[in-house]
């Protein structure tokens, strides 16, 4: 079994030697000039709507009709909430497996973070991954292996500030092009009066 994720960010070069893989079940591996067999099944991954880049002329047609037998549509993490929580777990467990750390959330520390991490604020671009970042981040800063409320309001602050900088600003719709003139300080004081004044 073969994962491919983001299929959809291939190279039209990619694309041709990953047909050529699928249908000849043979392939190269990176720095070789062996050939090598592998009856593998692929399982692929993307957020890129792969029929709008068919008809684009951005991803092969062949290819895809090769990787398209069954289609699951999975919905992000802001719509999955209930989903937060057990990936919280894992990803906490994950980190103790891969450093040797225990590392633990202090109680207060674990409902904040839920709290906020299932509010409507929590945008959860970056879906599982941005999240499974957000808790290295909290357990590298762990102290004595808590997790503490301290740490937690860190990286909430860190994650809203972030998905602010993703969206066009107030001072951006005044400003236009002329507001990445102004250095960070700056913005984020008439950032702050806009808000006052709207």
């Amino acid at each position: 079994m073969l994962f491919l994720d983001e299929i959809g960010e291939l190279g039209a070069d990619e694309q041709a030697m990953l047909l050529k893989a699928i249908e000849e079940k043979t392939f190269y591996p990176f720095g070789s000039d062996r050939q090598v067999s592998s009856d593998f099944q692929l399982i692929a991954g993307t957020v890129r709507d792969l029929r709008q880049l068919v008809a684009e002329g951005k991803f092969r047609e062949d290819l895809y009709a090769r990787i398209n037998l069954w289609t699951f549509t999975l919905p992000g993490l802001r719509q999955r909430q209930e989903d937060i929580e057990p990936n919280l777990d894992y990803e906490v467990e994950r980190h103790a497996t891969l450093t040797g750390d225990s590392v633990r959330f202090n109680t207060e520390a674990r409902r904040a973070w839920l709290a906020f991490a299932t509010s409507p604020q929590a945008t959860w671009r970056g879906n599982f991954r941005e999240l499974s970042a957000s808790v290295t981040r909290m357990a590298t800063f762990a102290t004595s292996g808590r997790i503490t409320l301290d740490v937690v309001e860190d990286e909430i602050n860190r994650l809203r500030y972030n998905w602010q900088e993703s969206r066009p600003s107030a001072l951006t719709a005044l400003l236009g092009a002329e507001a990445e003139n102004i250095n960070l300080f700056d913005r984020m004081q008439l950032e702050h009066v806009i808000a006052i004044c709207r």
